[in-house]
């Protein structure tokens, strides 16, 4: 059991950590245009994100991929700076919310990067058979899936508070943030160390 909360802890901290903001600047990039209602299809996308980031994990534990540190420390700036611009450009469009459609694809896409940017670390905390990796790398999914759904439940919050007390629009907060986002990943990309080659 305390096993369990080792690797849950793990995968909370990564989510949760101060100095690698980089995961929560994701997930709010991910649900500025979403309210309360939509909290099934917030879920959904969530949980796509764990998907694709445990499966990176995964391919990276068991020695399938190895992708350098640069790279994947450019791309996930990257990532969060093609979903704002996406939201910043379709804010206020009525958008379909049934269905899988292509924003579920790019999400696991960018939660497989996001899941390279760990991989190394997480191999580092892992050792023993292969058999012995699956139950640490799902106690670690875990924990990230919860810290994402309480930085997304924050996120919300916020967004409410913001649209029904100070009046912004939808439309209006998801520009607003989106602009935010932007303004704050550029720098992250210009820092990257992929320019030093």
């Amino acid at each position: 059991m305390s096993q369990f909360w080792i690797y849950f802890q793990i995968g909370l901290k990564h989510v949760l950590d101060i100095h690698a903001y980089d995961h929560v600047l994701f997930l709010i990039a991910l649900t500025v245009p979403y309210t309360f209602k939509d909290w099934k299809r917030i879920l959904l996308l969530v949980s796509v994100f764990t998907i694709g980031h445990t499966v990176a994990l995964l391919l990276s534990v068991f020695g399938i991929i190895a992708v350098k540190v640069n790279i994947v420390e450019f791309l996930i700036p990257i990532t969060i700076l093609i979903t704002a611009l996406y939201h910043l450009f379709t804010a206020g469009k009525a958008a379909k919310n049934d269905g899988v459609n292509v924003i579920f694809f790019v999400t696991l896409f960018f939660g497989i990067i996001h899941g390279l940017g760990f991989s190394n670390y997480f191999k580092t905390i892992l050792g023993g058979s292969a058999t012995s990796k699956l139950l640490p790398l799902g106690e670690f999914a875990l924990g990230i899936e919860v810290a994402q759904l309480v930085v997304v439940f924050i996120a919300l919050i916020i967004s409410y508070i913001v649209q029904t007390v100070f009046r912004f629009s939808k439309r209006d907060w998801a520009l607003v943030m989106s602009a935010f986002i932007i303004g704050v990943v550029i720098p992250m990309i210009i820092d990257s160390p992929i320019w030093n080659r």
